[in-house]
């Protein structure tokens, strides 16, 4: 991977880039690629549909670690009095004014219509602070949307008048900004067919926002009577979770969406006094998971869609996974050739090991997870087979009494569940570093194959054999590569600083390579700052 800048050049658009970008739906520029600790390149994107040609409220921006910096350096190298961009990411954006800050700071203004937040961390939010002082009463107050979970910790710990000003329009407040509290899993009383739960966040584009954990951290309880008085306003739906650390259990919340009154914040999330028990987690007593988003962006007027992360750690270890909501709610997407790309967190190689991730996932876990995806999709394509739910990890399974080992295993180990799944002809392989699946033929398929053999007893399925094996990667055969077509952009890196290549390379072989022995047919891209990709 070339550690280059995609930026404004001296030359028109290539025949190829402006037919690209007259029949996309979807276009996006990365201004902040990384997760620190730089910080002038960290998290943030620009959306916008194609069709609204760089019109008033036209654009979004997902995430602000990064956002007016970002958009006045790949506007520099255009700064040449032009009343027109001819060529860059910024094509044909109208430009009033002679140089690069202040068309950034009219771009700010007047194009960019709401900026959608994952989460509060400061490498997704802090420029979106920064920036706030340039907007102007006279071009409306500026849309702050994200979870209500997230409104309320910006509320209390940024616009708060102690870090920074209360530039909001409630609580007194400057009003420049606006917040926009999103519908957890969609709003159900929005759009109709596919577009159901969807809610319009500028001119030509809608988003739907599912909840992701990010990791988990010890909470504390803030002054009722503030949380009272800076929550006043917050519709909550969905189910956020947390831990009641003050009761002490451990157990997660469930937050119900007519209860706002009389809730309490710990640090990022908040806990109604009316909850139903949830997940427990033995020995982790006053610990909360972390909430995160991942956005759905659409086009209405193409049907094409993204969906961007915010940070998000692996269902496989977290206290709270919810990982697996947003690939059912993407794979019918997939299914109807919908879904284009995907930009996804990918913070670290994978010699890091799962306790020293903090939230965040590397290439085996980014592969499993698409893996779970891939499932998924499959089902949907191909509702003749019988796909089998992965088994357990080897690090927390079931063990039957009697398992049933694969002939290249090297030890006894765990044995996954045993199922009647006789309706297909699928047959399916997973082997893996630590754990292999197999599914045998069923009692049809051999017969099929090889008439001579009897039927096999009515209870006889298919066995899932979990077992240590020596196998380098995960490989899966599919019927057709599940994710053929999908574009898999990598962001959040985390960069090394060293004399040594950039830590994206790395991480980027590690997912081509698991990835191709996965069969999963998707693209891994990382892109760089001022890229633009056109879906």
């Amino acid at each position: 991977m070339q550690n280059t800048e995609l930026v404004c050049v001296g030359t028109a658009p290539s025949e190829t880039e402006s037919g690209e970008a007259n029949a996309s739906g979807l276009q996006v520029i990365v201004l902040g690629p990384t997760g620190g600790p730089r910080e002038d390149r960290v998290t943030g994107l620009l959306v916008r549909s194609t069709s609204t040609e760089w019109s008033s409220n036209s654009v979004v921006a997902v995430d602000a670690g990064t956002l007016l910096c970002g958009i006045i350096d790949t506007l520099e190298p255009c700064d040449n009095y032009q009343e027109l961009s001819t060529h860059g990411p910024f094509a044909g954006l109208h430009l009033p004014h002679n140089n690069a800050s202040a068309n950034a700071t009219h771009f700010f203004r007047h194009i960019i219509g709401a900026v959608l937040i994952t989460h509060p961390h400061l490498d997704h939010l802090s420029a979106f602070a920064i920036n706030t002082p340039v907007l102007e009463a006279g071009s409306g107050a500026k849309a702050l949307a994200a979870l209500p979970s997230v409104v309320a910790a910006i509320k209390t710990h940024v616009f708060n008048d102690v870090i920074w000003p209360n530039l909001s329009d409630e609580d007194g407040g400057a009003g420049l900004v606006t917040y926009q509290r999103l519908v957890e899993g969609g709003n159900p009383m929005m759009g109709r067919g596919d577009e159901k739960g969807y809610t319009r966040v500028c001119e030509g584009l809608l988003a739907m926002c599912i909840g992701v954990s990010h990791g988990h951290c010890k909470q504390r309880f803030v002054a009722e009577g503030e949380i009272q008085r800076r929550m006043s306003s917050v519709t909550y739906g969905g189910y956020p979770h947390t831990f009641d650390e003050q009761a002490g259990t451990g157990q997660a919340m469930h937050l119900a969406s007519s209860r706002s009154q009389n809730c309490k914040l710990i640090g990022t999330r908040v806990v109604s006094p009316e909850i139903s028990p949830g997940l427990r987690v033995p020995g982790k007593e006053g610990w909360a998971t972390v909430e995160s988003s991942a956005f759905f962006i659409r086009d209405p007027a193409t049907k094409k869609e993204v969906i961007i992360f915010g940070d998000v750690e692996p269902d496989s270890i977290s206290f709270d996974p919810r990982n697996s909501r947003v690939w059912e709610a993407a794979a019918p997407k997939v299914v109807a050739s919908q879904l284009r790309a995907i930009f996804i967190e990918c913070s670290y190689n994978d010699d890091v090991e799962d306790a020293s991730l903090y939230g965040h996932l590397c290439p085996r876990h980014l592969i499993d997870e698409l893996i779970e995806f891939a499932e998924r999709v499959t089902e949907l394509k191909h509702p003749e087979l019988s796909l089998v739910k992965k088994s357990k990890r080897a690090s927390a399974p079931e063990v039957p009494a009697e398992p049933v080992l694969s002939p290249r295993s090297k030890k006894a180990a765990l044995v996954g569940e045993k199922g009647d799944h006789r309706r297909g002809s699928a047959r399916i392989r997973r082997r893996h570093t630590r754990a292999r699946l197999v599914l045998e033929d069923t009692p049809e398929d051999a017969e099929r194959k090889n008439p001579s053999i009897s039927h096999a007893p009515e209870d006889v399925g298919i066995d899932l054999a979990l077992a240590e094996s020596s196998d380098p990667l995960t490989t899966l055969e599919w019927p057709e590569p599940p994710l053929a077509g999908l574009l898999v952009y990598i962001i959040h890196i985390k960069e090394n600083m060293t004399d040594g290549p950039p830590a994206g390379e790395r991480i980027l072989q590690e997912l081509q390579a698991q990835g191709e022995a996965a069969g999963l047919g998707c693209e891994f891209h990382i892109p760089v700052r001022g890229e633009s990709v056109f879906v």
